[in-house]
């Protein structure tokens, strides 16, 4: 079994392999969104953001915008833009994409 840490490994939208993520950017593989576990990533490409809105999540409130592939439109998660308590503002900036809606490839 071949195990795969090349930092230039690619995440890509599962519905259109659209290149949203790269593994050098993943920050956490800890967390929950709609379809179960999701990945915390510094950054994301070839994504749009939604509106802003005020969500209450399991560690507490925060403006937030849904984040959809450039490409198709699939929702892939969402993108911290304000959290309100101290302990909670390393997220703000930080984009949360659903293990689900996206596909990894190695080169």
């Amino acid at each position: 079994m071949t195990i795969h840490t090349d930092p230039s490994a690619t995440y890509r939208c599962k519905n259109c392999q659209n290149p949203v993520a790269f593994r050098a950017e993943l920050l956490s593989k800890n967390y929950l969104a709609k379809t179960g576990r999701a990945f915390m990533f510094s950054h994301a490409r070839n994504i749009v953001l939604g509106p802003k809105q005020e969500r209450s999540l399991m560690t507490g409130v925060y403006t937030i915008a849904g984040i959809f592939c450039s490409n198709c439109g699939e929702e892939l998660g969402w993108k911290y833009l304000q959290a309100y308590e101290a302990r909670q503002k390393f997220k703000e900036g930080k984009f949360i994409i659903e293990t689900a809606k996206i596909a990894k490839d190695y080169y």
